[in-house]
């Protein structure tokens, strides 16, 4: 029979929150670099043309129309039964004006 100190029982909690915490800090930092990759990517499309976007990303899975006479392009991708949704706003003039992203990591 194995018999556990006292001492020896609050060590090895505090080594398991610890290394949990610091599995958790891995993947949220994981997470924000991939975030901060998308947006970068995605920030090289402003100011190009709705037909350069359709070039690339193919016909949209979705058009909202605005109250400001633009419009949102909206892709939708899964991965893992994770869905992905990128939105671009394009203008009257058909240029791209900003972007959103959801979930695309």
């Amino acid at each position: 029979m194995i018999v556990m100190t006292k001492k020896k029982f609050v060590f090895l909690i505090i080594f398991t929150f610890l290394t949990s915490l610091t599995a958790c800090q891995t993947v949220s930092k994981k997470i924000d670099e991939k975030t901060m990759e998308e947006e970068r990517e995605l920030s090289k499309w402003l100011n190009k043309s709705e037909s350069e976007l359709k070039i690339v990303y193919g016909q949209p899975d979705k058009i909202e129309f605005l109250e400001s006479r633009n419009r949102n392009y909206i892709y939708i991708d899964e991965k893992f039964k994770i869905k992905c949704e990128r939105k671009f706003e394009i203008n009257p003039k058909n240029t791209i004006i900003g972007f959103s992203s959801k979930n695309c990591f």
